[in-house]
């Protein structure tokens, strides 16, 4: 009860930034991770831990995150009938096992270079949705060849990781500059998220297990308290993102999507490099 007495205003953030999460992964099909993992990393910054391991567990309990918010997306989506299911399965496997190399590989990754890729990520991905050029009339790319789906699978699955993020955001990018229709890029990223998320936490978990200074609660670099306050209004709001999502214009949703992405990374580089 003291906790609750002390704690309540970040126990309320995290409530709203879970249902956020949820409803704009569902409105996107990103999982969630661009608005968590700054958020959670100023939450464990005003509780009072370093650069390192706030930015390290933000990351990792995102991961956790989009498990949750990329499931409820995706069936609704899929009732929809907007989700690619052969090209969820034929390239599920190799964004997991970029997922799961990046995972392992944050143990090792100075905490600069995790927000210089989570940034830059995140600030390309903005750019090419705020000024993306038109596909009509271009032949739409087949992404089910080998030579598309291991390469990008496996980088997708890996920078996301790394990021935070559910594997959406670019999965959107590659689907759209590909020519396929933003509503299914939207529907059908939201499946990559768990291809994602799940191994990528395995190797956070691993990854942060005997890493020192991590907030309370800790399992690794997931951060378990964190998680289930969020998880609650998260998985009530992805279905009514992914719902709006089918009523909006797909160029105006890739619009939003880029400003979203935008304002989300400039806020953590800003804070990571000028705290």
């Amino acid at each position: 009860m003291e906790f609750l007495n002390q704690h309540w205003p970040l126990i309320i953030t995290l409530l709203a930034v879970g249902f956020a999460s949820g409803y704009f992964g569902g409105l996107f099909g990103v999982g969630g991770g661009i608005i968590t993992t700054p958020a959670l990393y100023a939450v464990f910054q005003a509780l009072g831990h370093d650069n390192e391991a706030s930015l390290k567990t933000a990351i990792g309990t995102s991961l956790a995150l989009i498990i949750v918010t990329s499931i409820r997306s995706l069936m609704t989506h899929h009732r929809a009938g907007h989700v690619d299911m052969n090209m969820l399965r034929a390239w599920g496997v190799w964004i997991a096992t970029g997922a799961g190399l990046g995972g392992l590989l944050a143990r090792w990754a100075p905490v600069e270079a995790l927000t210089i890729i989570f940034a830059g990520g995140a600030f390309y991905i903005a750019w090419k949705r705020l000024f993306a050029k038109s596909k009509a009339g271009q032949a739409p790319v087949n992404l089910m060849r080998k030579r598309m789906k291991i390469p990008i699978g496996i980088g997708t699955g890996f920078f996301s990781s790394l990021m935070g993020i559910g594997g959406g955001a670019l999965g959107v990018m590659v689907m759209t500059m590909a020519g396929r229709a933003m509503h299914q890029a939207i529907a059908t990223s939201a499946g990559f998220g768990v291809a994602v998320a799940a191994p990528g936490v395995a190797g956070f978990i691993l990854s942060g297990w005997a890493a020192a200074n991590l907030p309370p609660g800790a399992a690794g670099f997931v951060n378990l308290p964190a998680f289930l306050v969020m998880a609650l209004t998260a998985a009530i709001a992805a279905p009514l993102g992914a719902r709006a999502a089918h009523r909006l214009k797909g160029d105006f949703l890739s619009k939003c999507f880029g400003v979203y992405v935008l304002v989300a990374a400039g806020g953590l580089a800003w804070d990571i490099f000028t705290g």
